[in-house]
């Protein structure tokens, strides 16, 4: 099952599917990172995070240190898979 994010911006409408939000995620965790700096990175917003972070993180993509949320091993595995099948 897909889902799609809609971004009304000017004349464009850019849809992302939940693998490319995945990665955007992903990436912006990948030092370290609080909620908020996801949020503006990945350009959602919090119920959205939330509900992704909880997905990815059930999958062992993605765990969370205090309140900083850090990319495991097995997320940068994932976000390069997903590089060289361009999503």
């Amino acid at each position: 099952m897909l889902f799609f994010i809609v971004y009304r911006g000017c004349d464009n409408i850019i849809r992302r599917s939940k693998t490319a939000i995945s990665v955007e995620i992903l990436r912006a965790a990948l030092g370290g990172a609080k909620k908020t700096h996801i949020v503006y990175q990945a350009n959602l917003n919090f119920e959205v995070v939330n509900r992704y972070l909880s997905y990815l993180s059930e999958r062992g993509l993605i765990e969370q240190k205090d309140n900083i949320y850090v990319t495991t091993n097995k997320g940068k595995e994932f976000q390069e898979i997903a590089k060289e099948l361009g999503l």
